[in-house]
């Protein structure tokens, strides 16, 4: 119920500016050493793999909803905050990393960008932060469910939308990482949701080591995230029988336990399953455990409340049995780079005055239709901080603003020696080469390299000019 006639008491406008808390954002200094920072860490810390905003959230020790306002760059955060944020990261926070977000600056910002006379675009480079700030986020991990900048891939994800409503489904969701898969997944669950499904997202990266190693703790631990994640007392001490078995108990607890008490069907989301296949111990019982659910679906109707999506980079590093596996069955979804014309499209939704098939081209001839690096390419054209003709010469020299990204391949790169040399083989070989499967399984997952028929070459002219002359430089 809303009350009525409840008139606010009158307030001097100026008055009320003054007395809001406004708090300091990020300047475009600010959001560059952090994020360099946080990279740096992910990279000698985390075997390079991105922190999720829970991850960070528990590094720095500030709630994931002050974190979100952060990077928003729209609503201040007090300045004891920013520090906390630096110093997790062995940085010093300095006047040129924030700004006073404070009345006047909003009302002067507001006011610019909601008028667009030419005397103002000609002033318009001294607030090229603000528009950042109130339009765009730096594109670093899933695409927000409201951003305009999401592009669909049709007809993916209307395929997605009609299978997770059948009883008992399947969906495998493969790509290379930065590809789009955790947006794509994003838009899923939003879908269930509105369907009246309960939903479960589970990334593989945040199950400890030790219970990849251990088949009954990795099933705990998988059917302890499934009852937190739809409210359920876990209970596992009571509804947890060893002696059948591990995989009968586990089958038995989602059964008879999570899924009868659930009247409406539950999507259960496995993202980076391929880290399993690191730990060949339990990677065949743990597949072959998914596989025998998909097949009770089936016939049991508890099971067909299941609606299994499975998420990962690459097929399989190890020998699968073909009955026993779950790469195999379901809907297949493969994501695919950009066309030029969703390029041209994304540049339109960044509010960049292309011409058709010009820069584009450009842009493309070095990275390709690359999801993660067309985003961050646009992202620092709209900022007005780099012109597309410097952006891919600084590129093609140094890496420029792909370098941390460029720089995390790099390191899983040097991990592996033997992938070193087959790499270096096929960025400085003009034609293509044969390689063993299993390293085109590695290297594809990791996004270096495409296929072209029978062809294997490197992803994009960015990766073969850099990695040549990293891997000559590594080979002098």
């Amino acid at each position: 119920m809303y009350a009525k006639n409840l008139a606010p008491k009158p307030m001097n406008l100026q008055q009320h500016k003054t007395k809001r808390r406004r708090g300091v954002v990020l300047t475009s200094t600010g959001i560059q050493r952090l994020q360099e920072a946080i990279i740096s860490w992910e990279i000698i810390k985390n075997k390079g793999y991105r922190l999720t905003l829970e991850e960070l959230s528990r590094q720095i020790n500030i709630s994931t909803k002050t974190l979100s306002r952060l990077w928003s760059l729209s609503k201040g955060v007090d300045q004891k905050t920013l520090k906390l944020c630096f110093s997790a990261f062995k940085l010093r926070l300095q006047e040129e990393d924030y700004t006073v977000l404070n009345a006047e600056s909003e009302t002067d910002i507001l006011g610019l960008l909601s008028n667009n006379s030419s005397t103002q675009k000609d002033n318009f480079s001294q607030f090229s932060t603000y528009q950042v700030e109130n339009y765009w986020s730096y594109p670093d991990g899933p695409v927000a469910l409201d951003s305009p900048v999401y592009i669909e891939r049709p007809p993916i994800e209307e395929l997605v939308y009609r299978e997770i409503t059948r009883p008992g489904c399947v969906i495998r969701i493969r790509a290379p990482r930065q590809m789009g898969k955790s947006s794509l997944v994003l838009r899923l669950l939003a879908f269930a949701d509105i369907k009246g499904y309960r939903t479960v997202n589970v990334n593989c990266h945040q199950i400890d080591d030790n219970c990849l190693t251990d088949l009954n703790k990795l099933l705990r631990c998988l059917c302890w995230k499934i009852a937190q994640q739809l409210d359920i007392n876990p209970n596992l001490d009571k509804e947890w029988d060893e002696e059948v078995g591990y995989k009968l108990s586990c089958s038995f607890y989602l059964q008879k336990y999570i899924l009868k008490q659930s009247d409406s069907p539950v999507v259960l989301v496995l993202s980076d399953v391929d880290r399993f296949f690191e730990y060949p111990q339990i990677t065949q019982e743990f597949f072959a455990l998914l596989r025998s659910w998909c097949e009770e679906a089936r016939q049991n109707q508890n099971w067909q409340k299941l609606r299994l999506v499975v998420v990962y980079s690459t097929e399989q590093y190890i020998s699968l049995d073909i009955n026993r596996s779950p790469f195999n069955i379901g809907l297949p979804v493969r994501l695919q780079e950009f066309t030029q014309t969703q390029v041209e499209d994304l540049a339109r939704r960044y509010e960049l005055d292309w011409s058709p098939g010009q820069e584009s081209a450009q842009l493309m001839s070095l990275v390709g239709g690359h999801p993660a690096l067309i985003q961050l390419a646009l992202y620092h054209l709209v900022s007005r901080t780099i012109t597309l003709q410097e952006l891919i010469k600084e590129a093609i020299a140094n890496g420029g603003i792909y370098r941390h990204h460029l720089w995390r391949h790099w390191i899983k790169l040097q991990s592996n020696p033997h992938l070193v040399k087959k790499y270096a083989d096929i960025v400085t070989t003009p034609q293509s080469i044969a390689l063993d499967p299993l390293d085109a399984y590695k290297l594809e997952s990791l996004g270096l390299i495409c296929f072209e028929g029978d062809r294997i070459l490197p992803r994009c002219e960015l990766y073969r000019t850099y990695f040549k002359k990293q891997l000559h430089t590594t080979m002098v």
